[in-house]
């Protein structure tokens, strides 16, 4: 989480010269670069019913970082990050197995609204509706990535998605980054790129392995928190008290979430066992 939202808000210098997607596209091509490099891509190990699920994941991550890109350029990175957690609050409550489960993502929620400070009336509405869109797109990467983590080991899954990320990104970002490229600007975009996919992608991934979509979920309520925390320190985007507020609540609901939260080791498919 932490090296998420740093690289979102080192990224925000990039947007205003590149634009959101193409700072998402470069982004997310020098992510792919590295990961080929660090693992070369199984292609070997995919079976045909393998091809959706990468391909999904893959569009899914380009464009997830678009919108919020495009959300961030827009409102604070704190506020951004709370709509974008409604996504993962909804996997965490569509998936919990008991009642009283559900005591989490409803605390979780009023963090949520807390950070947002909806009842302030002037609302960037694009930046919201982006955010919005980014809490789909944040769910749905919840339970692809860990299906591929189950399917193959280690950061494999993600020499062949991302990728696929840089391709989805590549629709709008290379219109907007066409003409303001030169060598200042890929050595930057590598350097995020590691903040942001490389390093949470590939922790990600083994996380999931180990846990629930509804522990992941609703740990993830920490993000806005996070969000807020990097804002103020390296974008000055101060909090209000409410805002603080909102913070603990999520962070005590991301604490409790754990009770109860771990999986049991998938067993090796061919693809692992041979790593």
């Amino acid at each position: 989480m932490l090296s998420v939202q740093l690289g979102s808000a080192l990224s925000v210098g990039l947007i205003a010269q590149l634009g959101a997607a193409g700072t998402a596209w470069l982004r997310l091509s020098a992510g792919a670069v590295i990961f080929v490099l660090l693992a070369r891509p199984p292609l070997r190990d995919v079976r045909r019913r393998d091809v959706a699920p990468l391909l999904a994941l893959g569009v899914v991550s380009g464009l997830m970082s678009v919108v919020f890109l495009a959300a961030i350029d827009r409102i604070p990175l704190g506020t951004a990050v709370a709509i974008e957690f409604l996504g993962p609050l909804m996997v965490a409550a569509v998936r919990s197995q008991s009642r009283q489960a559900l005591i989490w993502p409803a605390l979780a929620m009023a963090g949520v609204l807390l950070l947002t400070e909806p009842w302030h009336g002037s609302v960037n509405l694009a930046g919201v509706g982006f955010a919005a869109v980014g809490a789909v797109f944040w769910a749905s990467y919840i339970l692809l990535t860990q299906r591929i983590g189950d399917r193959f080991s280690g950061i494999k899954g993600l020499s062949l998605t991302i990728p696929v990320a840089a391709l989805a990104a590549a629709v709008l970002g290379v219109p907007q980054a066409v003409g303001h490229i030169d060598l200042t600007v890929i050595a930057a975009a590598f350097g995020l790129a590691l903040l942001l996919p490389v390093i949470p992608f590939a922790l990600e991934m083994v996380a999931l392995r180990r846990m629930t979509p509804a522990a992941f979920g609703t740990l993830a309520a920490l993000e806005p928190g996070f969000g807020t925390l990097i804002g103020l320190i390296v974008l000055h985007q101060k909090p209000s008290v409410p805002q603080l507020l909102g913070m603990g609540f999520v962070v005590v609901a991301g604490a409790a979430a754990q009770r109860g939260g771990q999986r049991p080791l998938v067993d090796p498919t061919p693809a692992q066992a041979g790593a």
